[in-house]
């Protein structure tokens, strides 16, 4: 979604890099590049003159001036600033202290509430929760089936007495579920409610009656941050209509350009508290302000892919595969490893998603977009084709055998060939790495241990080495080596051509078969 705005804020801190002083020109310059990108991806004006404000009063005083990167320092205020308009620090849910906890959403039609509702209730039950979901969008044509769906998937509890489609009291059904929640202990109640395609009084007066009936812990305000600036108008219409204490933005994984997002919290005085950013139920997390900061100018979000890596990877699975890379040069780690590895970053998410949020990874946008994730799908059916003596053995896999392997997973012989060798080459370089080696092919890498002992033996076989009795092989051998100095005083460590050309650079043959 901030794919826009972080392009043109790269391009613009691009041209303050390798400045050693900026003057007013630079400042005033680059203010109003910000206030191009943040226009041009939405943002309400308003939040825009604040922002640039506090940009050029920040940078043009002596945090900038007396700063030794000043670029640097410029491009920490405008993450300071957007973390501030973003809403600061991460909103947590306040609980009841007497159980249930209320939780009520509220939001125009198409919104996504029914959808977040079970988004919600996963969240809640991978907490250690027991979420009760309630329908009380009785309006809407299947809204009470869609819920019962919903919660059938996030495996939650619902409350749905009235069929909908017009028949029933929403009123009633909010009071009711409270109760039902008591007795069938349930700590945590989350009450969807209708919506309209536009404000209108008689919506406003159904979640105001429903408000008043459950006396809610948090409203929660859902928001489509694909309609742009509209959605900063509907959040100030229910804010004085029916009042919520947080926002939820949901299909921020759209091709809208952001500036909802970084509107919406300023112009309300609401904190978004949670983002939904796909399809699947998982698709859903608390709202970090200084992470997304982080996002749209193109540093990553380690934090969050630590998280993710965490809830996904058990410790003593860690353990046991890193044993098993250092143990007997990673022999011991077979193609059921390396599935069922594969396997578990699958469940972390989408692979282009997990990449973008590694920092630097937004100079890789196209091909990080064109990354084909069912490769993941193909590899593990050809794994699976296997017998369990050539996954524990790959090196048994003979031509009968890949026809057979690619017959039975529906791929060409070829692409079972490049997957064993791939394989082989990505054990070697793991173990080399788990080991503290290095990678393979390259000199051991400092603090990684490894290439010592063999750079001692290649010194002593240097040492003793006579020179050749042919002149014109002896002149070669000579100029060789006075290149490699002239490389080794550079700083060009791989031994590249002067300037940084690497045109001519070859990358080891045991890369070039991994990189493919």
């Amino acid at each position: 979604m901030f794919d826009t705005l972080s392009d043109r804020l790269a391009s613009t801190f691009k041209n303050l890099r390798g400045k050693g002083r900026l003057s007013e020109a630079d400042i005033d310059a680059t203010a109003r590049e910000i206030r191009i990108a943040l226009l041009e991806a939405d943002v309400a004006l308003p939040v825009v003159r604040a922002f640039i404000k506090q940009v050029k009063e920040r940078a043009t005083g002596a945090e900038v001036s007396q700063a030794l990167n000043p670029a640097q320092q410029v491009i920490k205020i405008v993450n300071e600033e957007l973390v501030g308009i973003l809403g600061g620090e991460t909103r947590r849910l306040r609980f009841a202290k007497n159980p249930p906890t209320v939780i009520m959403l509220a939001g125009l039609q198409g919104a996504g509430k029914t959808t977040l509702a079970g988004k919600l209730g996963n969240w809640l039950k991978q907490q250690g929760h027991a979420p009760l979901l309630v329908a009380c969008d009785l309006q809407r044509p299947n809204a009470v089936n869609q819920l019962s769906v919903v919660a059938e998937r996030a495996n939650v509890a619902i409350f749905a007495p009235e069929p909908g489609n017009g028949v029933g009291d929403p009123v009633k059904v909010a009071q009711d579920s409270i109760e039902f929640a008591r007795a069938k202990q349930h700590d945590v109640v989350i009450v969807d409610t209708a919506g309209r395609l536009g404000i209108d009084q008689e919506l406003m007066q159904q979640a105001a009656d429903i408000r008043d009936a459950v006396k809610p812990d948090e409203v929660l305000f859902v928001v489509d941050a694909m309609i742009g600036q509209d959605a900063v108008n509907t959040a100030e219409a229910f804010r004085d209509g029916v009042g919520f204490d947080g926002v939820v933005l949901s299909k921020l994984d759209g091709d809208a350009r952001g500036g909802a997002a970084l509107s919406i919290a300023h112009v309300t005085g609401k904190q978004i508290m949670f983002a939904s950013n796909g399809e699947k139920l998982d698709d859903f997390d608390a709202f970090h302000p200084d992470r997304m900061a982080s996002r749209i100018l193109g540093m990553g979000d380690m934090l969050t892919l630590i998280e993710k890596a965490e809830q996904t990877f058990s410790q003593q699975e860690a353990e046991k595969m890193a044993s098993k890379l250092a143990s007997s040069k990673g022999k011991d780690f077979t193609l059921d490893d390396f599935l069922a590895q594969m396997e578990q970053v699958r469940k972390m998410g989408s692979i282009s998603k997990l990449l973008g949020m590694l920092p630097g990874m937004g100079q890789m946008k196209e091909q990080i977009n064109n990354l084909d994730e069912r490769e993941v799908d193909r590899t593990a059916a050809i794994i699976k084709s296997m017998t369990p003596g050539e996954r524990q053995d790959p090196t048994i896999i003979n031509g009968s055998r890949r026809a057979r392997i690619a017959k039975g997973s529906g791929v060409d012989v070829s692409a079972v060939k490049n997957l064993v060798e791939r394989f082989f080459d990505a054990r070697k370089m793991m173990s080399k790495m788990a080991q503290g080696g290095g990678m393979p092919g390259m000199p051991g890498m400092p603090g990684m241990g490894g290439g010592g002992a063999k750079k001692k033996k290649q010194q002593k076989q240097a040492k003793g080495k006579r020179k050749s009795g042919n002149p014109m092989k002896r002149k070669a051998e000579e100029e060789a080596a006075a290149a490699r100095r002239e490389a080794a005083q550079s700083g060009n460590p791989l031994g590249l051509p002067q300037g940084g050309d690497a045109k001519n650079f070859e990358l080891p043959d045991e890369f070039k078969k991994f990189m493919g």
